[in-house]
């Protein structure tokens, strides 16, 4: 069978079309760098804000550096923010606390006190920086490794969601474990005082 040269272009088109299809699409170049950011930005913020209602009492969220290790326990999801580590920071700190549900219970690296200005230049600025935004929070240090192995255990079986920032400093990561925020731990106490009567 002879093939006339529009059926030979109308099954080349159909060929072509098939493979494009088949295809990821390329990503749209974006306008200028801060473009770049606002699209990384709404996707972590998309995936944070449609998450926060489901998350409860022993789920975690962390802000963490952009070295943080990424894990493969079932309950860990990371997103990657591309952005200020203190802005997402306070983004996170202040929905949670508007949320009602949840408050959250924060724990920081013990190392991050003791890493020098001079080894990691910015250090004394950034941990200031943490510090203001964790003012009103009681805070609690522990071993970095220590921290790791609590949220690999956690992960079993709560949801943990991990935002992963562009700041290149060591030990900066925040971790959240969440609590239940219109139930205090006294309440809870002298609820389990009345059972035992």
């Amino acid at each position: 069978m002879r093939l006339t040269l529009p059926l030979l272009l109308s099954a080349l088109t159909l060929v072509f079309a098939a493979s494009c299809r088949t295809q990821k699409p390329a990503a749209a170049a974006p306008e200028s760098e801060s473009a770049e950011n606002q699209v990384a930005a709404s996707s972590w913020e998309d995936v944070f804000y449609d998450e926060l209602p489901a998350l409860g009492h022993r789920n975690w969220i962390v802000v963490a550096d952009s070295a943080f290790p990424l894990q493969i326990s079932p309950g860990m999801e990371v997103v990657v923010a591309n952005e200020d580590h203190f802005a997402v920071l306070e983004r996170v700190l202040k929905a949670v606390s508007e949320s009602g549900h949840v408050r959250p219970k924060i724990y920081l690296d013990r190392e991050l006190a003791y890493v020098p200005e001079a080894l990691a230049p910015g250090m004394d600025a950034c941990r200031k920086r943490i510090e203001t935004l964790l003012a009103k929070y009681e805070v609690k240090p522990i071993l970095h490794e220590e921290l790791i192995s609590r949220m690999d255990q956690v992960a079993k079986t709560f949801k943990i969601l991990m935002i992963k920032t562009n700041l290149a400093l060591p030990y900066t990561t925040v971790f959240m474990e969440l609590d239940c925020g219109y139930w205090s731990t006294e309440n809870e106490a002298k609820m389990r005082e009345l059972m035992k009567k």
